[in-house]
């Protein structure tokens, strides 16, 4: 190797190593501070944009499981009024029941009606407030029910029926004005509700199924984003031990490689013991 005072090769070499320990040690502290091996489109592109596009996924199923947890409550909203209107009906079979006996006098017959009648409006009260959100599937101001969305790509959903249980409806057939005030009114009552009864049990039935799905649907948009974000992790993730082991290596290396560089800029004081200096 050529002797020169103006190009010292040797320096060149070991300030090139030294720089590129230096690098490796600023891309080691960057992914120790970020947590990521891949933080950005220059790290790994390929990668970056698998990554980004699962992380699109997983926001757009959060949105998803947000609406199926809206539907679920609502669900679960309606199934309780709907078990109390129930109850009601059953205690309103009982007093028409009770006012089918001919031997009533005129006081105890209006009691009975009076009950009954509570009874009735307790329903209309409890259709009123089966409400979440805004959406009430009970009262009638819902006709086909409310889809929800079921997949990131707004492609497919999934939907929550109404089940109308106005007073006077398909399914609860007893009018509004039933009356307990004479023998055949009752027992028209007592058909009316046995009939109620039954539509209403079914009525329940068919929510409960449609909740049941939207719950099962829900567990399954949050296993997704679980396995997703596991995969986000396995691709952008640094391994945080072997990264503080690169470190220390590292380190050894820049001292070695600040030695070299020290021991090579030495290098030209060699030529006065040429000139006898």
């Amino acid at each position: 190797m050529t002797m020169s005072v103006h190009t010292n090769t040797g320096a060149m070499i070991a300030l090139q190593n030294l720089n590129k320990t230096n690098d490796d040690m600023l891309g080691v502290q960057n992914r120790i501070n970020t947590g990521l091996k891949v933080a950005g489109a220059k790290d790994n592109t390929a990668i970056y944009a698998v990554a980004q596009g699962m992380r699109a996924d997983i926001r757009a199923l959060g949105a998803v499981q947000t609406g199926l947890d809206r539907a679920t409550t609502i669900g679960d909203v309606a199934l309780a009024a709907g078990e109390s209107i129930s109850d009601l009906l059953v205690q309103m079979r009982e007093k028409a029941t009770a006012a089918m006996d001919p031997s009533l006098d005129t006081f105890s017959r209006q009691a009975y009606d009076g009950d009954f009648k509570a009874l009735l409006d307790q329903v209309n009260v409890i259709l009123q407030n089966a409400e979440f959100d805004g959406a009430n599937i009970l009262n009638g101001t819902i006709t086909n029910g409310i889809e929800f969305l079921a997949d990131a790509d707004a492609a497919r959903s999934v939907t929550l029926k109404s089940q109308d249980m106005s007073i006077g409806g398909t399914i609860i057939t007893i009018a509004n004005t039933a009356s307990l005030g004479t023998v055949t009114l009752a027992t028209a009552a007592v058909a009316a509700i046995k009939t109620s009864l039954d539509n209403v049990n079914q009525a329940l039935a068919n929510l409960g199924s449609d909740t049941k799905k939207l719950e099962a649907h829900s567990n399954f948009v949050g296993r997704l984003v679980d396995s997703l974000t596991k995969g986000v992790g396995n691709l952008v993730d640094a391994d945080l031990a072997v990264e503080s082991a690169n470190l220390q290596a590292l380190q050894v290396k820049q001292q070695l490689g600040v030695q070299a560089l020290s021991i090579a800029n030495g290098q030209p004081q060699i030529i006065l013991n040429l000139f006898g200096g």
